[in-house]
């Protein structure tokens, strides 16, 4: 799956957006003209849309198609407020906004066409599992679904269901941002009792990234450690490789091969944006993270069973592939992938700034010391305090756009606490030391617990986890125990 944070897209220079929008909408005229299907036409408008807003949010003006960045339109005002640059651009590859609380996630579901996980929804997890939600649930951490209502349906009717959730492995270093989507799979797992499969896209990094074969291989082994370390069950969990288990499963393969006869050009270009000039290894690639969401991609564990339904989750940006998914799953008679999004983990320095692998102080790493997160967080962290300790005290701080805060709602368990915390650092009561001071003494404890369990995790567990073969699964309507 792709990275947002590391995503190299969302460096593109304003001149590179501007003729990415002159090639789009070329690409719309001729699907109009061509009177191609009505879903090309309306993906490729979306992508318009989208590089238009991106292209607003870079150069804080509309896009003119005579008027290239660097060559500005006579008695044109660039003077823009920031409220009409302030759009947001999300996709596969690029996360941008110019707003310190970071992305609007309620436009973004309205953009997308997904639903809000609700309070009512939240309940009828809590009911269906018997106990407490997750607090990424509780806190709208996860905060969209596509038919998770038809997931708990199954649940409580017995009947079965997986996970599938992935990880585009382009470094060794992953950061704490990496972990919330296999804390919370972790959880699903545990609390329902389902089999899971994890994607790593290492043939994804090989096509975008400047690697080799091998060393996009040796990530995705060294990512599954830290996976791993998450604390998931051997016995339901099945971690592979697509430069591995493409080759040596042809179940896998034939969906590819399904989904890539269903999906054509013009829609894989108006869904992500592709070009003329990309690869036809990366054109194709969206294939690939579709084949796991159908059951018999994985046959030495559901057989030839075509009907379990599969539950996604994973960041909002990997909506677009999914997207595409649903829309195929019906015509090659497999059931609708269900997902639960997630918002993005912010960068030390603010929720609108990026954070990257090649930049050790813009996050903090599954490999820090206690020293260096302690350092990190008190340096780097970005800081929703006043100027003044006494402006501190009389104004108190904000917890919409300071980094430690935000942090916490992902991390501290405690809700009480969580909400005692805000009001006392809203009202002034605590200053950002103190806040950051807290912060340092949560994160301190779980990484090094998290670096304790990799420790642990031998080759040889590696290589089991990674290899095809039966998992334990509890429904006795539909058993898979060895």
């Amino acid at each position: 799956m792709a990275d947002v944070p590391n995503g190299e897209q969302g460096c593109a220079s304003p001149l590179e957006l501007f003729n990415r929008i002159a090639a789009q909408g070329e690409l719309v005229r001729s699907l109009k003209a061509g009177k191609a299907p009505q879903d090309e036409i309306d993906s490729a408008v979306q992508m318009l849309l989208s590089l238009k807003m991106s292209y607003k949010a870079a150069m804080g003006e509309d896009y003119k198609a005579d008027c290239p960045p660097g060559n500005p339109a006579p008695g044109n005002d660039s003077g823009l407020g920031a409220t009409e640059a302030e759009e947001d651009f999300v996709d596969p590859w690029t996360v941008q906004t110019s707003s310190a609380k970071g992305i609007d996630y309620d436009k973004l579901i309205v953009r997308f066409g997904s639903s809000k996980i609700d309070k009512e929804l939240v309940n009828r997890i809590e009911r269906a599992i018997g106990q407490k939600p997750h607090r990424f649930l509780r806190r709208g951490i996860f905060f969209s679904h596509r038919d998770m209502n038809q997931i708990l349906d199954a649940y409580e009717n017995k009947k079965p269901f997986y996970l599938y959730t992935g990880r585009g492995p382009s470094s060794e270093a992953m950061h704490v941002g990496h972990l919330i989507p296999f804390i919370f799979t972790k959880w699903l797992q545990d609390v329902f009792n389902v089999p899971l499969v994890i994607q790593m896209t290492d043939d994804e990094k090989y096509l975008w990234k400047d690697l080799t074969l091998d060393q996009a291989y040796g990530y995705a082994v060294e990512n599954a450690k830290d996976i791993i370390a998450c604390g998931f069950d051997i016995n339901k969990t099945f971690i592979f490789s697509d430069l591995d288990y493409m080759g040596a499963s042809p179940g896998f393969y034939k969906n590819v091969v399904k989904i890539q006869k269903h999906v054509t050009f013009n829609q894989v270009k108006g869904i992500f944006g592709f070009t003329d000039s990309d690869s036809i290894g990366k054109i194709s690639f969206p294939a690939i993270q579709a084949a796991p969401s159908f059951s018999n991609s994985f046959p030495q564990i559901f057989g030839d069973k075509t009907d379990v339904q599969c539950l996604i989750p994973c960041a909002i940006d990997q909506d677009p592939y999914f997207r595409m998914t649903r829309d195929v799953a019906p015509r090659i008679g497999y059931p609708k992938p269900a997902l639960l999004h997630s918002t993005f983990f912010p960068a030390l320095q603010g929720a609108q700034t990026k954070m990257s692998a090649s930049d050790p102080n813009s996050s903090i790493f599954l490999t820090d010391t206690a020293k260096q997160i302690k350092t990190k967080v008190n340096k780097h962290a970005f800081s929703g305090g006043r100027d003044t300790v006494e402006e501190h005290r009389e104004f108190g701080g904000n917890c919409d756009v300071d980094v430690s805060f935000m942090y916490l709602t992902f991390f501290l368990e405690d809700d009480d606490r969580l909400e005692q915390i805000r009001k006392d650092y809203t009202s002034g009561a605590m200053l950002t030391g103190e806040l950051k001071k807290i912060l340092i003494e949560v994160l301190q404890p779980l990484i090094a617990e998290h670096q304790a369990r990799r420790k642990e995790v031998t080759d040889e567990i590696v290589k089991e986890f990674m290899t095809p073969r039966k998992l334990s699964y509890d429904f006795q309507s539909f058993c898979f125990d060895t």
